[in-house]
């Protein structure tokens, strides 16, 4: 159940965040983007969805003492390890603003934060 919560959350705020917030941003760096008809959107929800089990996985192995508040701390330090990764990694190999790199790194740990919450409120011992 937490894995199907997680994803449909994930997926809203993937569209409020890349759709919505960030639409001028990619608006303004076409050149380095797909056109809207050859982007994979089958590749990127099965993307999110397998991180999403793997996310779920990992806190119920891993964390012990399942609860809300260990959910949020999960996604504090898995977020940070994503948004330090796949956010600000991208700017030293993409040609990408520095803005843009820094607001996917908050988008890794806004997601993971709230990833977290939902996970530790429904998984339990």
């Amino acid at each position: 159940m937490a894995i199907v919560a997680v994803f449909v959350t994930w997926s809203i705020l993937d569209f409020i965040i890349h759709g919505v917030l960030l639409e001028a941003t990619y608006k303004a760096t076409t050149e380095l983007w797909r056109p809207m008809n050859e982007i994979k959107f089958s590749i990127a929800y099965a993307i999110t969805f397998t991180s999403n089990v793997f996310f779920v996985l990992m806190y119920s192995t891993l964390v012990t003492n399942k609860s809300l508040a260990s959910g949020i701390k999960f996604g504090v330090f898995f977020g940070l390890a994503a948004g330090v990764m796949m956010g600000l990694g991208s700017y030293p190999y993409m040609p990408i603003p520095f803005m843009l790199a820094l607001s996917w790194f908050g988008a890794c740990v806004l997601q993971s934060i709230v990833a977290g919450a939902i996970t530790g409120t429904i998984v339990k011992e």
